[in-house]
């Protein structure tokens, strides 16, 4: 079993877990923004991840900083979750629970989620031409982008929705013209 698939199977009924307290409360979409402040947290903190990854942390070391950064800003009973995980040991899992849950909300709210890579930062309009494509392409009532930027694309972009990639990149366009222009050159 690789480690995704390990991560996966200890994150899911977490999440599972999360995503009923959150329904039975009637907070889904507040623990979904609690969820994304966090994982943006833990993105931008190499700290925070060495703490609360680090075994020889004392769990109340790991509460306290999780407490820190809860600071008002995320639910209690949220808070209350994240502490859980540490007492049950499964702190190094918080990404993967996280994440598990975005995807549980998203499935929720009929949303897919879109990888977008693009070589230039990309406007309100062309995020919504591409939203308005993903949604006809998946039949989905939503679409989240998640936009990142790759200078060596030249231009355009590269679409990936599950396992479903479209490639409608400049440096795509050049690569499959070669292979075009290879493949007419070898008959």
């Amino acid at each position: 079993m690789s480690a995704n698939t390990t991560a996966l199977a200890i994150a899911d009924p977490y999440a599972q877990a999360l995503m009923s307290l959150a329904q039975e409360q009637q907070i889904v979409d507040r623990f979904g923004e609690d969820a994304q402040l966090v994982l943006s947290a833990l993105a931008d903190s190499q700290e925070l991840r060495q703490v609360l990854g680090n075994p020889l942390f004392e769990g109340e070391v790991k509460k306290a900083v999780l407490q820190g950064l809860a600071n008002d800003r995320l639910h209690p009973l949220f808070t209350n979750f994240l502490k859980l995980l540490v007492d049950r040991g499964r702190i190094i899992f918080l990404e993967a629970v996280l994440k598990q849950y975005q995807s549980l909300l998203r499935q929720l709210r009929k949303t897919v989620l879109a990888e977008v890579t693009s070589a230039v930062e990309l406007s309100e309009e062309q995020k919504s031409r591409i939203s308005e494509k993903v949604a006809a392409m998946t039949s989905a009532e939503h679409v989240e982008l998640d936009i990142s930027l790759n200078p060596d694309l030249l231009g355009g972009v590269i679409i990936q929705v599950g396992s479903q990639i479209v490639d409608a990149s400049l440096r795509g366009q050049i690569r499959r013209l070669g292979i075009q222009l290879t493949a007419s050159a070898g008959r």
